[in-house]
């Protein structure tokens, strides 16, 4: 078993930013792949980035590329989303996930965290 723990989320102001932390523990963190997705209330959850479990290979989503950016730290147990440019359409749940391949497939994933709020004024 893996427990997730997402924070870093709140309030901001559109054009500014924010980090999300994602701290794992349980099972060995390095061997999974991590995923950030998010979620607004009536649509489904949506894939923003994911992370190889050795950290050298990435992918994003298309409409988030540029500003989002995923990282993470094996010796700490965490994974984090560098969020740049903020848009008031970014506002949603912010959930990590860990799996065994890194994915834009969150049928893959086989653990999930809480969610953090992130809110974007206008």
């Amino acid at each position: 078993q893996v427990q997730l723990v997402e924070s870093g989320g709140g309030l901001v102001q559109a054009g500014g930013s924010l980090r999300l932390s994602c701290v794992a523990s349980g099972r060995t963190f390095s061997s999974y792949a991590m995923g950030w997705f998010r979620q607004t209330p009536g649509k489904e959850r949506e894939f923003v980035a994911a992370i190889s479990w050795s950290g050298l290979n990435t992918i994003y989503a298309d409409s988030l590329k540029g500003r989002f950016t995923i990282s993470r730290d094996n010796a700490k147990n965490s994974v984090y989303l560098h969020m740049n440019s903020l848009k008031p359409e970014d506002a949603a749940v912010y959930y990590c996930a860990a799996g065994d391949g890194y994915s834009d497939d969150k049928g893959l994933y086989d653990y999930w965290g809480q969610g953090t709020q992130v809110t974007v004024s206008s």
